[in-house]
C-alpha cells in the first residue's frame, strides 16, 4: 500500500517512523531538507522538499490511484488544500485530514464532495481524553470501544487495594454484580496475560475492560478511589483549554490562567462559570495567591512542553493533589518522575493512533486500533465469514488461533457483552476486542474482519 504523508512534524515523523516498519511504501513531503535527511537515513522510505499542497510536488511524489494521503501538516487550510487537490487532480484512493479547527470539522462537505475521505481533531480526541480522567480520578488511560459501550482502562496498583496480595479471580466474588475482565498487566514494564489464579502485586500496571458506569468500582479494587474532583486549575487557554474548561464549567469549579491578555478577554467573554487569570503557569506568587493548596486535578495544557513540565513541578510542590500535562515529545513521557506528573498525554500518540485507526484494512469500526501509552494496542474489528473464519464459526473462540501476545478482552453481539468468555461461540458479526501485548502477527488479527 502507497501512502504518502503531508508533513515531516513531530506527528508526520512518528507517521513515518511506524508506518516504515509495516508492510508499506511511505514518502513523506516536508520543505526542512534536515529533517527529512534524517529520516531518510534512519527508515526506509522516499523523501520530497516542496509545499504540501503544491501539485507538482504531489506529482514527483508520485500521488496516483494507488496512494492513500496523510495530509498532518501543522496548518489546516495547507491540509485542506493538499486533499482537494490530491482527490480533483490525481484521484488518489484515499485522504485523511487532519484538522484543529472545530469550525472546518463541523463544515467538511464546503470542500468538496469526497475530497476528505476522513478528517481527524486531535485536540477533540485529547479533550475527551482529558474529561474521562478527570471524571474517574483513579485512571490512568481509558479508550473507548463498542461504540461507547465499553472502556479499556489502566490502572496502577496501590497498596491500598483491596486486592492486592490477592488472586485475580477474587474480584468476581468481591464484585459478583459487575462484569470486568483484565486482559493485561505489566509488571516491573514486562507485559504478561494473566490467568485467575495470578496474584496482584503493588505497582503492577493493569488494564481491565468494563462499562463507564464500573469503571470507579473495579478501581477501587486496585486502589483507594482518589476522592472526587471539584476544583480544577487549566495552564493554557488555547482550543484544549478553552474547551475542556466549557465542557467542566458546570460540574466543577474551574480557573484557567493564559498569560495573553487578549485571550483572557474572550475566554471571559465565552465563558460563564470559569474564573478566568492573565498569567502564567509557573508563576508560584500567582499560584499561592489563587489557593493552588487547594486544587484537585492540574492540567497544563499549552503548547510548550517544558511550561507544560514546569508549572506542573511548582503545582506539586505547592500543593496540588493531581497533575496532568500535554506533552508534544513523547519522548520525555518515559522520563518524567511521578511524584510530580501524574498524567501525561501526548496529542502526537493520540493523532498516530487516529490516523491508524482509518489505515487498518477489513470492516472495522472507528475505534479499530488504539495504541496504549506502555506501548500495548488494542485491535476492535467485526468478525465476518471469509477463507480464514469459515472453519471457526460456530467453535469456541478458545479455537480461533490467534498469533503470540494476543488475547480476546471481549466481544459484543447486540446489546449483549461477553468478556474472557473462551467458550463463547464465534459468530459472523461479532464485535471483538484483542489486546496485544507485543511483536506480533497484525495481519492474522486482521483477517479475522475480512469481507470474504
Amino acid at each position: 500500500m502507497k501512502i504518502l504523508i503531508l508533513g515531516a512534524g513531530r506527528v508526520g515523523s512518528s507517521l513515518a517512523k511506524t508506518l516504515s516498519k509495516e508492510s508499506y511504501d511511505v514518502s513523506i513531503v516536508d520543505l526542512n531538507k534536515d529533517r527529512l535527511l534524517k529520516l531518510q537515513e534512519d527508515f526506509d522510505l522516499a523523501t520530497i522538499i516542496g509545499y504540501a499542497s503544491h501539485p507538482h510536488t504531489l506529482e514527483r511524489a508520485g500521488a496516483d490511484k494507488d496512494t492513500i494521503v496523510l495530509a498532518v501538516t501543522n496548518s489546516d487550510e495547507c491540509n485542506i488544500t493538499a486533499c482537494q487537490i490530491a482527490k480533483s487532480k490525481f484521484k488518489v484512493k484515499k485522504t485523511i485530514c487532519r484538522l484543529s479547527d472545530a469550525s472546518y470539522l463541523d463544515s467538511l462537505d464546503a470542500f468538496g464532495k469526497d475530497s476528505i475521505d476522513k478528517a481527524i481533531g486531535p485536540e477533540n480526541e485529547v479533550t475527551d481524553h482529558l474529561v474521562d480522567l478527570i471524571k474517574h480520578p483513579g485512571a490512568e488511560q481509558i479508550e473507548t470501544f463498542a461504540n461507547g459501550a465499553l472502556k479499556v482502562v489502566s490502572v496502577k496498583v496501590k497498596r491500598d487495594g483491596m486486592l492486592v496480595n490477592r488472586a485475580l479471580k477474587s474480584i468476581k466474588s468481591d464484585m459478583p454484580e459487575i462484569e470486568t475482565y483484565v486482559p493485561a498487566i505489566f509488571r516491573k514494564g514486562k507485559p504478561f496475560i494473566p490467568e485467575g489464579k495470578t496474584i496482584i502485586k503493588e505497582n503492577d500496571e493493569l488494564y481491565f475492560v468494563a462499562a463507564e458506569k464500573d469503571i470507579d468500582a473495579v478501581v477501587q479494587e486496585m486502589r483507594l478511589q482518589d476522592a472526587s474532583s471539584s476544583r480544577i486549575m487549566i495552564i493554557g487557554g488555547g482550543k484544549i483549554g478553552f474547551v475542556l474548561a466549557k465542557t467542566l464549567e458546570d460540574d466543577y469549579k474551574i480557573k484557567i490562567i493564559d498569560p495573553d491578555r487578549d485571550r483572557c478577554e474572550m475566554l471571559s467573554r465565552e465563558l460563564n462559570r470559569t474564573i478566568v487569570l492573565n498569567g502564567g503557569g509557573s508563576d508560584e506568587e500567582l499560584l499561592k495567591s489563587e489557593n493552588i493548596e487547594n486544587i484537585d486535578v492540574f492540567c497544563a495544557l499549552t503548547n510548550d512542553d517544558e511550561t507544560n513540565i514546569m508549572s506542573a513541578f511548582l503545582a506539586k510542590k505547592l500543593g496540588a493533589k493531581k497533575t496532568i500535562i500535554l506533552v508534544n515529545n513523547y519522548t520525555y513521557i518515559n522520563i518524567l518522575p511521578k511524584n510530580f506528573v501524574d498524567i501525561a498525554l501526548s496529542p502526537q500518540r493520540v493523532t498516530v493512533s487516529m490516523v491508524l485507526q482509518h489505515l487498518a484494512e477489513g470492516d472495522v469500526p472507528q475505534e479499530v486500533i488504539f495504541k496504549m501509552a506502555s506501548g500495548a494496542e488494542a485491535v476492535e474489528g467485526i468478525v465476518h465469514k471469509n477463507k480464514f473464519t469459515n472453519a471457526y464459526l460456530g467453535k469456541p473462540i478458545s479455537d480461533v488461533p490467534l498469533p503470540e501476545n494476543c488475547v480476546v478482552a471481549a466481544v459484543t453481539r447486540g446489546n449483549k457483552t461477553f468478556m474472557g468468555s473462551e467458550e463463547l461461540l464465534l459468530s459472523e458479526g461479532d464485535r471483538m476486542i484483542v489486546f496485544i501485548l507485543g511483536k506480533t502477527n497484525k495481519e492474522q488479527i486482521q483477517n479475522l474482519f475480512l469481507k470474504d
